[in-house]
C-alpha cells in the first residue's frame, strides 16, 4: 500500500497594494482675546482723554408750516374717534350676519344638490327599467 501524496503548486510572490494614510483638512480660526471682567489700569498710569466728536446736525427735512387752528382740529378728532368707534362696535354685529347668511346659503346649495341627484338616480332608474 502506498501512502498518497499531493502535489503543491509553486509559490507566487503577490504584490501587495499600498494604501496611502488618510489626511483632512482641519478648520482653524484665531481665537478670541476677552479681557477679564474685573480689569483695572496697571498702577501708575493715567487714563487718556479723548474728546468726543460733536453731534451730525441734519437741515430739517421739511420747511416750517403752521398748525390747523383748533376749529378744524376739533371736528378732524371727533370725525377720527367716531370713524374707530363705529367700526369697532359694528364689527362683531357684521360678524355674526356674515355667519348667518353663510350659513343659509350653504343649506339652500346642499339642497339644491341633493334635489339634482334625486332627478339623476331617477332618470337612471327609468332608463334601466
Amino acid at each position: 500500500m502506498e501512502i498518497p501524496t499531493i502535489v503543491l503548486p509553486l509559490l507566487q510572490k503577490i504584490e501587495t497594494v499600498e494604501i496611502p494614510l488618510p489626511t483632512a483638512d482641519v478648520p482653524s480660526y484665531v481665537p478670541l482675546v476677552v479681557p477679564p471682567s474685573d480689569l483695572r489700569e496697571p498702577e501708575g498710569t493715567k487714563p487718556v482723554k479723548t474728546a468726543e466728536p460733536p453731534a451730525p446736525t441734519l437741515p430739517p427735512p421739511f420747511p416750517p408750516y403752521k398748525l390747523p387752528t383748533g376749529d378744524v382740529l376739533v371736528p378732524t378728532a371727533i370725525a377720527a374717534v367716531t370713524a374707530v368707534a363705529a367700526t369697532t362696535i359694528t364689527q362683531p354685529i357684521i360678524e355674526k350676519l356674515r355667519k348667518k347668511i353663510q350659513k343659509f346659503l350653504q343649506d339652500k346649495i346642499k339642497k339644491w344638490k341633493d334635489n339634482q341627484k334625486k332627478k339623476k338616480d331617477s332618470l337612471q332608474n327609468l332608463k334601466k327599467t
